[in-house]
């Protein structure tokens, strides 16, 4: 008897795991596509809208640390002359001047939408 129980718990965790690799493997996808481009009546700026529709929300808020620095952080110390650095830190992933925590790359995501995304976060300070 304790075999079959053993054998229904592993094979359950076993089947769990399976299940969460799986939607882990959706969400890294997700991070590739292009998030969807505000439209002309949108009244955000089309680069709250862009990070809005990624994953940097997992890692990032406008105030206070939390996984990574929040925006207001990023802004104060960057200016518009780091626009370029920080669009290619977005698309590549970057590590080591906030932590030793990744930010994880977003290489779908063209360098022009990055640049919007920064431009808005150096809207911040």
């Amino acid at each position: 008897m304790r075999n079959i129980t053993f054998l229904l718990l592993a094979g359950s965790v076993l089947f769990s795991c399976s299940k969460k690799e799986e939607n882990v493997a959706v969400e890294s996808n997700v991070m590739l596509e292009e998030p969807a481009v505000a439209t002309a009546t949108s009244t955000q700026p089309e680069g709250l809208t862009l990070i809005q529709g990624m994953d940097c929300l997992t890692c990032h808020k406008e105030e206070g640390a939390l996984v990574g620095p929040s925006y207001k952080e990023v802004a104060a110390k960057y200016t518009e002359a780091d626009i370029d650095q920080l669009a290619d830190k977005i698309i590549n992933g970057s590590v080591g001047v906030w932590g030793q925590i990744p930010m994880t790359p977003h290489a779908g995501l063209s360098k022009e939408n990055a640049k919007k995304m920064v431009e808005y976060i150096l809207t911040l300070k």
